[in-house]
C-alpha cells in the first residue's frame, strides 16, 4: 500500500462543490482517502486572471501505480469539466486541477510524470495545505521536511 498526495484547485464555477467532487471521486476510484486539508483560497499562480484558487490537498492510499493515478485522475479532470490541460502556452483558468504530488519517497522522471511535482516547494498554495496534513514528511530529492519548505517560501 502506497501513501501519495494530491493537490486540487479550481478557479471557476463553484469552486468548493468541484473540490468536493473531485475528493470523493479520488476516494472512489484512486484508493482510500486518510486526510484533507483545509481549503485555502489563492491567488493564480504563473498567470494572471481575476478569479482567485481554491485549493486542497488529499492524502491517500492506493494499491494504484503512479501512471495509473496520473491516468484517473486526468479523468476525474475531464468528468468535472476540464477542457484542456496547461501547455508550453502556459496556464489558464480551470474548474479542477488534480495534481500528483508525491507518492511515498518515489522520485521519477519520465516524459509523462515527475514524481515528486518538479514545482511543489515553489508553491505556497501546495505547501500551506501540504504542511497541514505531513509537517514533517521530507521531500525526497530536496531533503527538507514540507515545514522547512513552507517557511523558506514564507521569507
Amino acid at each position: 500500500m502506497a501513501k501519495l498526495y494530491l493537490a486540487l484547485g479550481s478557479n471557476q464555477g463553484d469552486r468548493k462543490a468541484l473540490l468536493d467532487a473531485a475528493r470523493a471521486a479520488c476516494d472512489a476510484s484512486l484508493g482510500r482517502v486518510t486526510g484533507c486539508s483545509d481549503y485555502i483560497e489563492t491567488a493564480p499562480w504563473g498567470f494572471s486572471s481575476p478569479h482567485p484558487f481554491l485549493n486542497a490537498v488529499l492524502e491517500l492510499e492506493t494499491e494504484l501505480s503512479p501512471i495509473d493515478i496520473l491516468e484517473r485522475t486526468q479523468e476525474i479532470e475531464r468528468q468535472l469539466g476540464r477542457q484542456t490541460k496547461s501547455s508550453a502556452a502556459g496556464y489558464q483558468d480551470r474548474p479542477i486541477d488534480l495534481d500528483l504530488l508525491l507518492y511515498d519517497d518515489l522520485v521519477l522522471e519520465t516524459p509523462r510524470l515527475t514524481l515528486p511535482h518538479p514545482l511543489m516547494h515553489l508553491r505556497d498554495f501546495v505547501l500551506e495545505p501540504l504542511q497541514q496534513l505531513a509537517p514533517t514528511l521530507r521531500h525526497p530529492v530536496l531533503g527538507l521536511s514540507i515545514a522547512e519548505l513552507y517557511s523558506r517560501l514564507q521569507r
